[in-house]
């Protein structure tokens, strides 16, 4: 069943949310979504962490990933739908266990296919990477 973006940033708002299993897998919360703008809360839970004992790259990848493609659904008109096609992620430092992450994007670029966008996850005021993309228009 397709959700239109409106329907589905109303439904991802929602606490108990159902609409991305991914946000529900992982523990992502929504702190805000407006036009061209998200920011994401994700806890660092025990199942976060890799063997070294800090949290995956590939997690911190898909927070920024999700808040980028958030910030562009935000801003999108109705009906219109986007996907990422490339992504650039900088890591800064290792983020512990327990840790609570906050991730904002905005979009820099707004064309007709391509829209540019990016984001930096904090964590306790100390900046634990940074990442930018492009979605394309589909």
């Amino acid at each position: 069943m397709e959700i239109l973006p409106q329907k589905y940033l109303d439904a991802v708002r929602e606490p108990d949310q159902t609409v991305n299993p991914l946000f529900a897998f992982l523990g992502m919360e929504v702190v805000e979504i407006t036009p061209d703008r998200a920011v994401l809360r994700l806890p660092v839970k025990p199942e976060l962490i890799q063997g070294a004992g800090v949290a995956a790259g590939g997690i911190l990848a898909a927070l920024l990933d999700e808040t980028m493609a958030h910030a562009v659904l935000g801003g999108n008109s109705p009906g219109e739908l986007t996907t990422t096609v490339d992504m650039n992620v900088s890591y800064f430092r290792p983020v512990n266990e327990n840790a609570t992450l906050t991730c904002e994007a905005h979009v820099t670029k707004r064309g007709k296919r391509i829209i540019f966008a990016e984001a930096t996850v904090q964590n306790n005021g100390h900046q634990a990477a940074r990442a930018t993309a492009s979605f394309m228009v589909v």
